[in-house]
């Protein structure tokens, strides 16, 4: 069963305390003060809702027992005892933690005091701050159509049933709707908090048809995947890289290294030349360009980034370009892949 813990929405009350049991001698860190509103990153737990984690990771046994049956309570503190837990996959991993006990484990953080109000609570394994949540049911009520399906390209049913249900009025009932899964939650709250233009953007030129001049882009890849090939047809010509380990590096290969890293002027100028050559392959709205691109230069002004240029072979008189970019603080991540024929 799907929950969101209700918040403590008055400012009056004093939160982030720290815990309130005598079993616990010293107070939870503070979750609550933070310099950004919304998460601006990929993660499952929200800043505001770190203490999930603190509350999984260091409590003794007899506390978390409190909340959970004593063989769960065991496996979490045998797991922590190798590496503490960072994600609340993670946690979900250990057998015998459903959502129901993810909400038993909420509780139990809330009661002592390791999360507050601002922690909006446990959804769909994704651990939420109450501005992450608002910031969710405005963009579901409020998102064009097409830039919901290009948000959701692998849920389309439940970008349907979105659109013919809202408006909303709690992020527990968007997760509620049918065909809004994990996954589908999360990248609603990643468009919600981090801007979905260029979401959009990349889906508008993924879904043009192939061609001999193909551009394509993502967020979402592996670089030891595409470092293998992955983005290739096999004719692999040269790389360049800066910031990747080369033992990462194919043997037998022609791969180099470059001294410096990238810019975010030199990310944002490849991919705005990406997504021009889309658009001049088949022509792409002027505001979707507009908006994708303005976003991207949000995120990568002022930033460095790790990366490779990919070169391949396309038989006799063509090739394709790959190059990734992967933020050194962050790790936000996009790639470009161009085909070419002469």
């Amino acid at each position: 069963m799907r929950r969101l813990a209700p918040a403590l929405l008055s400012a009056s009350l004093m939160v982030g305390c720290g815990p309130t049991s005598a079993e616990s001698e010293s107070p939870a860190p503070s979750t609550e003060r933070q310099e950004a509103p919304l998460t601006t990153t990929d993660v499952d737990v929200a800043p505001e809702c770190q203490g999930l984690l603190t509350f999984v990771n260091t409590e003794p046994l007899s506390t978390l027992s409190t909340y959970l049956p004593s063989d769960v309570a065991q496996s979490l503190v045998s797991q922590r005892a190798t590496a503490p837990f960072s994600t609340l996959v993670e946690v979900s991993a250990v057998r015998g933690i459903s959502q129901a006990r993810l909400a038993r484990i909420e509780d139990g953080a809330r009661t002592l005091g390791y999360v507050g109000s601002t922690c909006a609570g446990v959804l769909d394994e994704l651990a939420l701050s109450t501005d992450d949540a608002a910031a969710l049911v405005n963009l579901v009520n409020t998102i064009d159509s097409s830039a919901l399906y290009a948000v959701l390209p692998y849920a389309w049913n439940g970008a349907t049933n979105l659109l013919n249900l809202r408006p909303f009025t709690s992020a527990q009932a968007i997760s509620e709707v049918s065909g809004v899964g994990t996954v589908s939650l999360r990248n609603l709250r990643n468009a919600a908090t981090q801007g979905y233009a260029l979401t959009a953007l990349i889906a508008a030129i993924n879904a043009q048809e192939e061609s001999l001049w193909t551009s394509r882009l993502s967020q979402d890849f592996d670089i030891q995947d595409v470092i293998d090939g992955a983005h290739g047809n096999g004719e692999f010509q040269s790389a360049s890289c800066f910031g990747i380990d080369p033992s990462l590096f194919p043997a037998g290969q022609n791969w180099t290294v470059r001294p410096n890293l990238a810019t975010g002027t030199e990310v944002y100028q490849e991919i705005e030349g990406t997504v021009g050559y889309a658009d001049r392959n088949e022509p792409l709205p002027d505001t979707l360009m507009a908006d994708g691109l303005a976003e991207l230069q949000a995120r990568t002004a002022g930033r460095t980034f790790n990366g490779c240029f990919i070169s391949y072979g396309k038989g006799p008189w063509g090739g394709i370009q790959v190059k990734f970019y992967v933020d050194t603080v962050t790790g936000y991540r996009i790639l470009s892949e161009q085909h070419w024929v002469e």
